[in-house]
């Protein structure tokens, strides 16, 4: 039984991107990045968002930044819900709830030193008295690994890892509760994401942080996150703790993804499964079961009727008609 409080809990969470305005000829079709979806994130926990390209999970990790507006659902943050607030109580929840892109020059000014970068945050968010600024940008840059002397560089004179860093220590200047890591390392050469990563980990055990980690493959989530959910289509198709995702995965997409990478140990052989097709279209999904269309295992039921995300065990929840509990609940 996990201890943990809920910092951030999503509850039925939708995003619907219209693509024209409606009129009397036109009816007005939506891209549905994130499709009701619902799950909690515990104080001090990493929770792991994994899916391929288009299934949602930036846009889900915007939607709890308040970044984007919801269609519809809630998010909480220690059980407050951070669409209630006007923009101007809003802001003093911003320093709590910050954000690492996949590529640092986005959230990098190019015209501005590291120094006068880092500096920033801190006057807004009155971190530290003026006086100390410098005094905690040096702080901050030792912290991520980079020397005080870099305070005066400009971004385009660091390597993608460096910029990285300061990324970071732009993201934790704020001494935040929450931070996404909307696919940290994906832009990184490999021998530099374990350093990332390594670095993160560390930040997250000194500083109490918790994260949100999103990625494409399974791989790398594995050796950060507590629990992971599985998303397809805006939907999360399994969620549960990393290690039964990983030695015991329920859903047929989970276990594509996770064939999909090979493992470290060369004695160990995974057979990969191949999945058939394209990611079918947000603006037109396909009835029933989302992934029946390329999923390897598809009964008549399938493209009949949607699977609900069901308990198979406590904290481990798929929606998938081969598992016994989900047939159950329709039976």
């Amino acid at each position: 039984m996990n201890n943990k409080e809920t910092l951030i809990k999503v509850e039925n969470l939708k995003k619907y991107f219209p693509m024209n305005k409606s009129n009397i000829l036109t009816h007005t079709q939506n891209v549905k990045a994130v499709d009701g979806i619902s799950f909690d994130i515990l104080k001090g926990e990493t929770f792991g968002l994994v899916g391929e390209s288009g299934s949602g999970k930036s846009t889900t990790g915007h939607l709890i930044l308040r970044l984007l507006n919801p269609t519809d659902g809630k998010v909480y943050v220690e059980d407050k819900d951070i669409y209630q607030h006007s923009d101007r109580k809003f802001r003093k929840m911003r320093k709590d709830l910050q954000i690492i892109f996949q590529d640092a020059s986005w959230a990098l000014d190019p015209k501005m030193i590291i120094e006068d970068i880092l500096t920033e945050p801190l006057r807004i968010h009155k971190i530290v008295p003026r006086f100390e600024t410098e005094k905690e940008v040096k702080r901050l840059l030792d912290i991520v690994g980079l020397s005080k002397n870099d305070a005066k560089k400009f971004p385009h004179e660091f390597s993608g890892g460096q910029r990285q860093r300061i990324g970071i220590a732009k993201a934790i200047s704020t001494r935040p509760k929450f931070i996404l890591c909307d696919e940290p390392v994906s832009a990184l050469d490999v021998s530099i994401q374990s350093k990332i990563l390594n670095l993160l980990t560390d930040l997250q055990r000194e500083y109490d942080l918790t994260y949100l980690f999103i990625a494409h493959g399974l791989n790398v989530v594995k050796h950060v996150s507590d629990r992971v959910g599985v998303m397809y289509l805006g939907k999360i198709m399994e969620i549960g703790n990393v290690n039964t995702i990983y030695n015991d995965p329920k859903h047929p997409y989970t276990k594509a993804l996770i064939s999909a990478f090979p493992d470290p140990n060369p004695e160990v052989k995974n057979e990969r499964i191949v999945l058939k097709g394209e990611i079918p279209s947000p603006i037109n999904p396909p009835k029933g079961c989302l992934f029946h269309t390329r999923c390897p295992y598809k009964m008549d039921i399938c493209d009949k009727v949607i699977p609900q995300l069901t308990d198979i065990n406590e904290g481990h929840k798929s929606a998938c008609f081969l598992n016994e509990e989900v047939m159950a609940k329709i039976e």
